[in-house]
């Protein structure tokens, strides 16, 4: 049975974070979403570890659960058809700041581990190098190489991934921190790197264009702040739910490895190149033409993702990798909403209609991806249903996202909202 994880998030000590990221909130959300791994984020801040290790147990090899005094809450705030088991892994990421080759390097890595034991040997040998109590995704002066030596040699089946790789400023191809190849930053721990996050602002297709990240498979993670945003990117997975499984689908690319959901990633904060002060986009080819500079103030710009990729890129697009797994690039549910409706997710409108669909028909995941499209419309509508009908074909409009600002969607005309008024349905 294919299952999602969500392996890459953050609880409420990391800084810009929800302060409701607890827990039993990020148990309620992933059921909703139809998560059924989510990684606990931030494990190796202490007081975090410490609400861990309260209230869950282990369930599965290297997972655990809620206490059922802990669950009984969140089950009864659940629709009945949201009422899915979810288990937790724990996880944290890192934020390694120090000067290599005479560059300053700003990489971020996600660590997954299989116990508290093994975390928390983690914990000692970490804590003597910075500080991991004053933020979850703690900053460490210590180069990415030598923090996957110290992770691999407290226990073999820690995992590091290096994170959201393509982001500007905190990624290991970053075009303003990073390097031009994964073997530059971990040098001979390389092979022990095995997986790749894609990050909001590339999706697989883009990667495969880089043959010198053949070697590696793609993962893909919320990097969640609010539970809410859980799943909009995950890991799908046809393994045992374990620990060891999900790990070694991943180490030995296997058919356990079932593919990812990724954001369309002109969506994402950093998919064109551009000035968020001064409200300027640009595609790379009009980067080419002011020559870096923003043509409004005459600063740099924030180079995004798609320049960097087509800087390091040794093929041109289209083509797919040989260790690569399919990837359904989806725009999550309240968004769909809000396009049909001209509001924001955020409207009560918006939220009684997502809680509407879940009761009736069942988690988000299943509703993006699985269920027929005349089901979808008897109970949201029928302008929705083709929202969803058009994610899942790729028929939609996206205003790039650029320097830390999402991109906007544009699923429906306004005569195509203005003409669904008053309409249940247009099957």
């Amino acid at each position: 049975m294919i299952y999602f994880a969500d392996l890459h998030i953050h609880s409420r000590y990391s800084r810009a974070t929800s302060k409701s990221l607890d827990l039993e909130e990020l148990a309620y959300w992933a059921r909703l979403k139809g998560i059924q791994v989510i990684g606990t984020g931030d494990c190796l801040h202490p007081e975090w570890m410490k609400e861990l290790k309260t209230r869950l147990e282990p369930a599965e090899p290297g997972l655990f659960k809620l206490k059922s005094a802990y669950e009984r809450d969140v089950k009864r705030r659940l629709p009945a058809a949201c009422q899915g088991e979810v288990r937790f892994l724990l996880s944290t990421e890192i934020s390694s700041i120090y000067k290599k080759d005479n560059k300053v390097r700003k990489v971020h890595n996600v660590l997954f581990f299989p116990s508290f034991e093994i975390a928390d040997n983690v914990f000692k040998r970490l804590d003597r190098i910075g500080n991991l109590h004053s933020d979850g995704r703690p900053i460490l002066g210590l180069d990415a190489r030598d923090l996957l030596e110290i992770v691999l040699e407290a226990d073999a089946s820690n995992v590091l991934v290096p994170a959201h790789i393509w982001t500007p400023w905190f990624s290991v191809l970053g075009s303003k921190s990073g390097f031009d190849s994964i073997e530059e930053c971990f040098e001979d721990l390389t092979t022990c790197i095995f997986a790749l996050e894609t990050g909001l602002s590339s999706d697989p297709l883009m990667n495969w264009r880089l043959s010198k990240l053949d070697a590696f498979v793609m993962m893909s993670n919320s990097d969640a702040h609010s539970a809410p945003n859980l799943g909009r990117e995950s890991t799908m997975f046809d393994t045992d739910l374990s620990y060891p499984a999900m790990m070694d689908a991943m180490r030995n690319n296997s058919k356990g490895l079932a593919g990812t959901v990724e954001f369309f990633p002109e969506e994402g904060k950093y998919h064109y190149d551009g000035h968020r002060a001064c409200h300027c986009r640009l595609h790379p080819k009009e980067t080419i033409v002011h020559k870096g500079v923003c043509p409004v103030c005459g600063q740099g710009v924030t180079v995004g993702v798609m320049t960097r990729v087509e800087e390091l890129a040794d093929h041109p697009e289209g083509r797919k990798s040989p260790r690569g797994r399919p990837y359904y690039s989806l725009i999550p549910l309240p968004e769909i909403i809000g396009a049909a409706r001209g509001m924001g997710v955020g409207s009560k409108s918006v939220q009684e209609t997502y809680e509407t669909a879940l009761r009736e028909l069942g988690p988000e995941m299943k509703i993006l991806m699985e269920l027929p499209i005349e089901a979808i419309g008897e109970v949201t509508g029928g302008l929705i249903a083709e929202g969803v009908n058009r994610v899942r074909q790729g028929k939609v409009s996206i205003a790039a996202g650029y320097d830390g600002e999402y991109g906007t969607i544009n699923i429906f005309s306004e005569q195509e909202r203005q003409g669904s008024k008053g309409q249940m349905t247009l099957f």
